[in-house]
């Protein structure tokens, strides 16, 4: 079994990193590897946004984000991108904010890192 630290770097209007984020997520799950957290840096950020809304009829990322966080997986946002993009790093419903130190020492300690770009 190995460890996973996954990042997430692309803008809300991409769906399908988004997604692949996902299924990979849920492929690592299924054959019982560990994924330590998924971090949301430069425009990723954005997602923790208290008032990021999309039609019903669209992926439900807030709903998607929370399913993630109830398996065990926890969800860190760069402080620094979220402050550059006016976010208020006190609302950030299950993210927790973390600096790029703190995640290159989660890095340093999983079997492997996965960009989502």
């Amino acid at each position: 079994m190995s460890q996973y630290v996954l990042s997430l770097h692309s803008d809300v209007s991409n769906h399908d990193a988004l997604q692949q984020l996902l299924r990979f997520t849920q492929a690592l799950q299924a054959q019982d590897h560990q994924v330590a957290c998924i971090f949301l840096y430069q425009q990723a950020v954005l997602f923790a946004s208290q008032h990021f809304s999309l039609a019903s009829d669209e992926l439900q990322p807030t709903q998607l984000w929370q399913s993630l966080h109830d398996t065990g997986i926890a969800l860190k946002l760069c402080v620094t991108a979220a402050e550059k993009h006016g976010l208020d790093t006190t609302q950030c419903g299950p993210f927790e904010v973390a600096g790029l130190a703190e995640f290159a020492m989660l890095a340093t300690k999983a079997d492997k890192w996965v960009q989502f770009k």
